[in-house]
């Protein structure tokens, strides 16, 4: 089942009615027709089951079947701090971790950082890596639409993870997984997690020293692995921990 984005206005009581670049990809690129189902996201995150009733020009408009009560979004809000890396790998990085669940993603220039953005390219990028979350979002079927932000120095990413409640840093000389499986079961329903991923140098021994007493460092495993994967497993060990949690408390 297909699904869409829209904003929250565009919901009435009965129907919604889904507007912008999506009313031509149902018509002419999906070609659907009245009467088949769709799953439409509004931007708060609530979720419906529909029966598209009208196809125009401008908007196509679909029934309410139902309400979906249950939210595909993680129990916590993970903010990922992505050292940038090169090529095209944020795009990977990105589509990856909104499919694993991540809030939201901060693209971070750290002093091992190959690649420099200035002002435009940084614009242009972000749109392009704004894309990729909504399509990602929707192949998902997430209830919201994660965020890309304008990339930050070090410095103001850090200061920005502060306001978050857990803030964890994966770190290539930290050993034991026994550390990383405490941190993790500390993490109750509802606080937002900050992941803190180096970029292909990895971290600078003073990006480390500056937040070894506001964060916890932890491993994710005896092997090195590169930029594009380390978010990934964090997303991934994160995932399962919090989606345990919240089914051993449902049962």
């Amino acid at each position: 089942m297909y699904q869409f984005f829209i904003e929250d206005e565009n919901a009435a009581e009965d129907f919604v009615t889904i507007e912008g670049s999506d009313v031509n990809h149902i018509k002419n690129v999906l070609r659907m027709k009245p009467g088949e189902k769709i799953r439409v996201c509004t931007r708060n995150g609530q979720n419906y089951f529909c029966s598209i009733s009208d196809i125009t020009e401008s908007f196509v408009r679909a029934d309410i079947l139902e309400k979906e009560a249950e939210s595909t979004e993680l129990p916590c809000r993970i903010y990922l701090f992505q050292g940038l890396p090169k090529n095209d790998k944020m795009e990977w990085i990105i589509q990856k971790t909104v499919e694993l669940g991540v809030y939201e993603v901060i693209p971070v220039a750290m002093k091992n950082c190959v690649v420099k953005l200035d002002d435009k390219k940084a614009k242009s990028k972000v749109t392009r890596w704004q894309a990729i979350a909504e399509s990602a979002a929707k192949q998902s079927k997430r209830s919201l639409i994660p965020e890309v932000k304008m990339p930050m120095s070090y410095k103001e990413a850090v200061a920005y993870a502060k306001k978050l409640d857990v803030k964890l840093v994966p770190y290539e000389n930290e050993h034991g997984m026994a550390g990383t499986k405490a941190a993790m079961e500390q993490i109750k329903k509802g606080e937002s997690i900050a992941v803190f991923i180096g970029p292909e140098g990895g971290f600078a021994p003073e990006e480390i020293e500056m937040v070894r007493d506001e964060m916890q460092l932890i491993s994710l495993g005896r092997r090195i692995l590169r930029t594009e994967t380390a978010g990934i497993v964090a997303l991934a060990i994160l995932g399962y921990q919090l989606e345990s949690q919240t089914d051993g408390r449902d049962e």
